[in-house]
């Protein structure tokens, strides 16, 4: 059996911490340990956390110390982690079911790909379902599927952490760290021949109005240099002249 970390990242979180807590503890799969990278939170957030230390039945490590910021935290989350697969699960987001760890499991038993991924669902700030994501995750992964957006959100994307503990998030990107890190993991899996294999199940739920929705300018302008780092100026220009005409497309349909 797999152990799986899962690494949530908090500042000042004590409005949407606890029921990423309540997910991860409602899991029937037991082999997973969580920890909770707080960046010196001023509220409530590490009572929440050393609460939900106290009484998980599992390993649950609770870190708070001054961060550079989001993806720094990730970093000491990666170089924390002791587990055979690691995912991010930030405050506000959830597991989508009380199997989700079982459904992840099962599909790295035995093959033991670089990725396992699936797809995700949007919520409203009670943690109620609105939408499955725009975009979805295909049913053949690689990492030159993400030159039409980021196909497979954060939450969805559980990464080997002899592969994930190697390849470290860029901090030169304030809001889009991520995209960055998953495209380089997935580059390293097809360097190794590793499978990326899909659950075909939703296994994350999302809170609208994260830091990307927050920052949507920088964060598109990040994504655009990502993107154009990884494919290259002119394909990533090309590709946004469609987007920008399929958006228009769509608007007067």
């Amino acid at each position: 059996m797999i152990l799986i970390s899962v690494v949530t990242i908090t500042f000042n979180a004590a409005r949407t911490l606890q029921r990423t807590l309540d997910s991860v503890a409602s899991q029937r799969y037991s082999r997973v340990e969580h920890l909770i990278i707080d960046g010196a939170s001023t509220d409530d957030t590490l009572a929440i956390a050393r609460r939900y230390q106290a009484a998980a039945a599992y390993g649950v490590v609770v870190q708070s110390e001054p961060d550079h910021g989001l993806y720094d935290a990730m970093n000491k989350g990666l170089q924390k982690a002791t587990g055979d697969y690691i995912v991010f699960l930030n405050a506000g987001d959830t597991l989508h079911a009380d199997d989700t760890l079982q459904r992840v499991a099962e599909a790295a038993d035995g093959l033991r790909p670089a990725v396992v991924y699936g797809d995700t669902a949007i919520t409203d700030t009670e943690g109620r379902f609105l939408r499955l994501r725009t975009h979805r995750p295909p049913r053949v992964l690689t990492w030159r599927s993400f030159k039409q957006g980021m196909l497979v959100c954060h939450q969805a994307f559980y990464v080997r952490s002899d592969i994930a503990r190697r390849i470290t998030y860029n901090l030169q990107y304030r809001h889009s760290a991520d995209v960055d890190w998953c495209i380089r993991v997935m580059k390293e899996a097809e360097r190794q021949g590793l499978p990326l294999v899909n659950t075909n199940a939703v296994i994350a739920d999302f809170e609208e109005g994260g830091d990307t929705t927050q920052h949507h300018r920088d964060s598109l302008q990040e994504r655009y240099r990502v993107m154009a780092a990884h494919y290259g100026q002119v394909q990533t220009f090309l590709l946004h002249c469609w987007f920008v005409l399929r958006a228009i497309l769509r608007k007067i349909a």
